[in-house]
């Protein structure tokens, strides 16, 4: 028996916005007399909208009634309704992330966006988006090859790196298409901050840019140009040079640029330095060796958000009195239990306690865990999420120590780490869908 979610997913990006509808179709993989397996086994894009340039008031801000405009416009053609989307993921990515208005564009489209979604999207899950979008990660599971990754925007380039279907390291570069635009008279109106410090003809900057990527692949040996055009918000370039494997590897393209690469384009069909980039790539070191385009190119990121940003807990959870969906809720990553009061006094906010647990815990290891946890939250909602398997039992014993009305949540087969966040949603079967996100909102 199967049961399924409906899911939107939509990109604010530096170039473009778009919005996809999709159907995810959830199945117990579990025997008749074993515990249920729950596992999303189908995802199907029901409607795709048309690409829309992002609207901007002015170079630099983001107009927020316009995109809530947008997203009015699609659903009514799309035929849904708010109260009828299950999950999914409203994501602002890019350049656009880091506008003033960032936080109000969130704000213009929290009705819309059902119960159930993303805020906004750091790096990382950008690239884990953008990846499993553009079928990059299906293609290193299928093949067991190697895949690097690059999702090449207007304002940034998303790279995940993947071994055995699995996304072993993520990173970014201020490498994209709108970096420099154009009028219709070929004249400069736009130079961004991170080229502003180069004095380049436009095609030196191309070619610049084309280099980092180049060094992001391990193709050239990398310098300070590379560590220039590294984020900040991504983890140290320098570690993400140690994990490229020293093998070949498959390159695979999406994102606006990559549209540009086998196709060649009038140098101002877009304003800005789109299509040189994509031919300049094209005639690279990214493009000698064995290299793809995605399944999706420019609608990589938004599919992601729309059929891939939702994941199950496992099965044997706990929860009471819990007020579903629970929303960016921070994550708290606690290897000692005794540590749990002095880590929640310094949150604003309700927390969710992230820990290993115990593989195949004895009864002793469960109790003692559950004492630690009742007597470190004090007055405090409890939200515990495991990476192993003891959920339900650990969560039982918790709430045998706390008020009968106390909310608890416990949940595993779920890793976090320090710094993101999660959404919880009503249960599907047993499971829960859960969210696993970076927020990242321009100042």
């Amino acid at each position: 028996m199967s049961e399924r979610l409906r899911s939107v997913g939509l990109d604010v990006g530096t170039t473009t916005t778009q919005l996809v509808i999709s159907e995810l179709e959830i199945q117990n993989q579990a025997g008749a007399f074993a515990v249920p397996q729950m596992a999303i086994t189908e995802r199907k894009i029901l409607y795709r909208s048309p690409v829309y340039f992002t609207p901007l008031v002015g170079q630099n801000l983001v107009d927020g009634a316009a995109i809530r405009a947008i997203v009015d416009k699609e659903y009514k053609k799309a035929g849904v309704k708010r109260d009828s989307l299950d999950t999914g993921a409203v994501i602002i990515t890019g350049e656009t992330s880091r506008k003033e208005n960032a936080r109000a564009v969130l704000e213009n489209l929290s009705e819309f966006a059902g119960d159930f979604v993303v805020a906004t999207a750091g790096p990382d899950l950008e690239s884990v988006l953008a990846a499993k979008g553009a079928g990059a990660v299906e293609l290193s599971e299928r093949t067991g090859k190697c895949v690097l990754h690059m999702d090449i925007g207007g304002g940034t380039s998303n790279l995940a790196l993947i071994e055995d279907g699995k996304i072993t390291a993520t990173g970014c570069l201020n490498v994209g298409g709108r970096l420099l635009k154009f009028d219709e008279k070929g004249e400069i109106i736009y130079l961004s901050p991170v080229l502003q410090a180069f004095n380049k003809p436009v095609q030196g900057l191309v070619e610049m840019l084309v280099q980092a990527l180049e060094m992001a692949a391990g193709l050239r040996e990398a310098n300070d140009l590379f560590r220039h055009f590294w984020t900040e918000e991504s983890a140290g370039g320098d570690s993400w040079l140690r994990q490229l494997p020293a093998g070949k590897i498959v390159i695979s393209f999406s994102g606006g640029v990559a549209d540009c690469i086998e196709t060649a384009h009038d140098p101002l069909a877009f304003g800005d330095i789109g299509p040189a980039l994509g031919q300049a790539i094209r005639k690279s070191k990214l493009c000698r060796g064995e290299y793809r385009l995605g399944e999706q190119t420019i609608r990589a990121t938004v599919i992601g958000a729309g059929c891939h940003s939702a994941q199950l807990s496992g099965s044997t959870v706990f929860f009471r009195n819990i007020e579903f969906p629970l929303k960016n809720l921070p994550v708290v990553r606690i290897t000692d239990a005794s540590q749990i009061r002095q880590r929640l006094e310094t949150q604003d906010t309700t927390a969710v306690l992230s820990m290993a647990g115990f593989s195949s815990p004895s009864y002793g290891q469960v109790v003692s865990l559950a004492e630690q946890i009742a007597a470190g939250v004090g007055n405090r909602p409890v939200f515990v999420a495991l990476e192993q398997d003891m959920a339900k039992a650990l969560g039982q014993a918790i709430a045998l120590r706390l008020p009968s009305d106390r909310p608890c949540l416990c949940i595993d087969s779920v890793k976090l780490e320090e710094g993101s966040f999660l959404d919880v949603a009503a249960p599907v079967g047993p499971a829960l869908p859960v969210v696993i996100k970076t927020l990242i909102l321009g100042g």
